[in-house]
C-alpha cells in the first residue's frame, strides 16, 4: 500500500479496478433504490391513494430511516463474523423487500417494505466502507472512496431516466423488479469474487459489552464525532433536495419528461467533483480540499438564497440549475473526505465505527432532509434556505473538530 501500484494482500487475486467497481456497485444499490423511483412518486401516490403531495416523500424517508437505524447492527456484526456473510444477508433482504414493494396493496405496506429495503441496503453502506478501510488507510482510502463515489454518482445520472423508460413500457411496479435484479447481480459478483478482508485474529466478539465499548470509542473521539455531525447536516441538504426534487422540477418548473435530464445534470457535477478529488487528494490532503469546498458550499448557498429574495419568483430555471450544480460540485468534494477523516482514527474498530457514523449521518440527515422536504410551499425557497443553514452548522462542527484551525493537516498522510 506504499504506492498506487502496490497490491493489497487482502484483495487476493482481485485487481484494484475490479475492487473499486464492486464497492461502487454495492454502494450504488442505495442510490438505485431512491433515484430510480423518483419520477414515479406521483403515480405511486395516485395508485396507493395518497392525497397529500408532500406525503409521497415518505416513500423516500421510510427507506432512509430503515437504512440508517440498521447500520447500528451491521457494523458490530461484521466485526464479529467478517464482511461477507452480513453483506449477503443484507442483499437478500433488499431483494425480498423490493419484490414485496412491487406488489404492495396499500401505502402502509409500501412504507413498511421500503423501510425493510433500507434495512437490507444498510449492510452495503456500512460494510463497503469497512472493507475499504480494511484494505486502505489515509489518503489511499480517500482516493479509493473518491473513485467509488465517482462511480456511485453515475447512478443518479441514469437511474431517474431508467425509471422513466421502464414506465414507458410498463408501470411503476417494474421499477422495483429492476432494483431486485440489480441487487441480485451485485450479490453474485461479490460472493464469487471478493475474498474476506477481515482476518480472524482481528475480529471482535459480538456482545453488548464489546459493542458498547466500540460505540464509546467512536463517540468520545472528537475528530470522528464532529466530522460525522458535520456530514450529517451536509447530507441533510442532499436528502432535502431528494425529497423535494419531483415537486421542484415538475410542479414548479414543469419539466415533465425532462425531469431525469435535470437530475442527471447535477449528478454529473457531483461525479466530476469526486473524480477530481481522487486525483488531487494524494497531493493536497483531505483537509485542504474538504475545508475549501465547505467554504465554497456556504458561499454559493448564500448567493443562491439572496438571489431568491431579490430576483423574480420562481427563479429562472437556468439560474436555479446553475447555482444548484455549483453547490453540489462542492458537495462532491466534501462527502468522501469528511467520511475518511471521521474513519481515520478508528481503523481498529472499523466495522463498529462505520455503523455508528453511518447511523448518525443517515438517520440525522434523513430527519433534517424530511424537515426541509416537508417545508415545501410551492417554491424552492425552503430548500435553498435549508442548504445555507446546514452548511453553516457543518462549518461549526468542523471548527470544533480542528480546534478552530482550517486547512492544517495533522500528519502527512491526511
Amino acid at each position: 500500500m506504499s504506492s498506487p501500484s502496490s497490491h493489497p494482500p487482502a484483495l487476493g487475486a482481485m485487481h484494484r479496478f475490479e475492487f473499486i467497481a464492486l464497492m461502487a456497485g454495492m454502494m450504488s444499490l442505495t442510490a438505485l433504490a431512491i433515484d430510480s423511483m423518483l419520477p414515479a412518486l406521483d403515480r405511486i401516490g395516485d395508485s396507493l391513494g395518497v392525497t397529500n403531495a408532500n406525503h409521497r416523500q415518505y416513500i423516500v424517508s421510510a427507506f432512509l430511516l430503515g437504512f440508517g437505524v440498521a447500520q447500528l447492527i451491521y457494523g458490530p456484526l461484521s466485526d464479529w463474523l467478517g464482511r461477507r456473510k452480513p453483506v449477503i444477508f443484507g442483499i437478500s433482504i433488499y431483494v425480498f423487500a423490493a419484490l414485496a414493494a412491487m406488489v404492495a396493496p396499500n401505502f402502509e405496506t409500501m412504507l413498511a417494505m421500503r423501510a425493510l429495503q433500507g434495512l437490507g441496503a444498510a449492510a452495503l453502506r456500512v460494510i463497503t466502507v469497512s472493507i475499504v478501510r480494511d484494505v486502505y488507510g489515509g489518503r489511499r482510502m480517500a482516493e479509493a472512496m473518491s473513485l467509488i463515489m465517482m462511480v456511485f454518482m453515475i447512478v443518479p445520472v441514469i437511474a431517474p431516466g431508467t425509471g422513466q423508460i421502464i414506465m414507458l413500457f410498463g408501470n411503476w411496479h417494474w421499477i422495483f423488479a429492476f432494483m431486485a435484479t440489480g441487487a441480485a447481480v451485485v450479490g453474485v459478483w461479490m460472493y464469487v469474487r471478493l475474498p474476506e478482508t477481515l482476518p480472524v485474529e482481528q475480529r471482535r466478539p459480538f456482545n453488548p459489552k464489546t459493542i458498547a465499548a466500540g460505540f464509546r470509542i467512536v463517540l468520545t473521539n472528537r475528530l470522528a464525532l464532529c466530522y460525522t455531525l458535520a456530514t450529517t447536516f451536509i447530507f441533510g441538504a442532499l436528502f432535502g433536495f431528494i425529497n423535494s426534487a419531483q415537486q421542484i422540477y415538475i410542479d414548479i418548473y414543469e419539466l415533465g419528461d425532462w425531469f431525469a435530464a435535470a437530475f442527471a445534470a447535477v449528478a454529473i457535477f457531483m461525479a466530476a467533483a469526486s473524480f477530481i478529488n481522487s486525483r488531487l487528494v494524494g497531493r493536497f490532503g483531505m483537509r485542504k480540499l474538504s475545508h475549501g469546498s465547505l467554504l465554497g458550499f456556504i458561499a454559493i448557498n448564500l448567493v443562491w438564497l439572496i438571489a431568491h429574495f431579490v430576483g423574480p419568483q420562481p427563479m429562472p430555471f437556468l439560474m436555479f440549475l446553475t447555482l444548484f450544480a455549483l453547490s453540489m460540485f462542492q458537495f462532491g468534494w466534501i462527502g468522501a473526505n469528511f467520511n475518511s477523516l471521521a474513519m481515520e482514527p478508528l481503523g481498529h474498530v472499523a466495522g463498529t465505527a462505520s455503523s455508528v457514523l453511518g447511523f448518525m449521518s443517515t438517520v440525522g440527515g434523513a430527519l433534517i432532509g424530511a424537515i426541509i422536504g416537508q417545508s415545501f410551499n410551492g417554491t424552492s425557497v425552503p430548500m435553498v434556505a435549508g442548504f445555507f443553514v446546514v452548511s453553516i452548522i457543518g462549518l461549526v462542527f468542523v471548527l470544533i473538530a480542528e480546534r478552530g484551525k482550517l486547512f492544517q493537516p495533522h500528519n502527512p498522510a491526511v
